[in-house]
């Protein structure tokens, strides 16, 4: 027996035998209108530019903050590393001072009772962390 052989433009699929051009996601028939894929380059660099913006600027926020942290951990170096003989209560306000001999040291006297070279007034936060005030 001779199988009947169908056109190539005809879907036809051997296993099912039945038309299944229907079902498929692209043209099938010589017929069909031509696919022609939009052009997408004027949208794309488009929104790479705002894309571009959007990250710079998470960048430079991110940069912002890495200085503030930086900055914030050399302030805390500093008072931890200078003297005192007290426990500092969170909360209150203390004033660093550098000694004549070049140490630095932390207290309770404000700038305007003393002669010291006032470095800056500091607050203790409750997580330990020195913020200059």
């Amino acid at each position: 027996m001779k199988k009947e052989k169908k056109p190539d433009a005809v879907v036809f699929d051997e296993d099912t035998q039945s038309y299944h051009g229907k079902l498929m996601p692209y043209a099938t028939g010589v017929a069909a209108p031509k696919i022609t894929p939009p052009d997408v380059t004027s949208w794309k660099n488009a929104h790479i530019v705002g894309a571009n913006y959007q990250f710079k600027a998470k960048f430079q926020e991110l940069q912002r903050q890495y200085r503030e942290m930086m900055q914030q951990f050399e302030y805390n170096d500093l008072v931890y590393g200078a003297k005192f003989n007290f426990e500092p209560i969170i909360g209150k306000t203390y004033h660093l001072y550098r000694a004549k001999d070049q140490s630095t040291f932390l207290s309770l006297i404000a700038p305007h009772e003393c002669t010291f070279a006032h470095l800056g007034s500091f607050r203790l936060s409750p997580d330990k962390v020195w913020e200059k005030l």
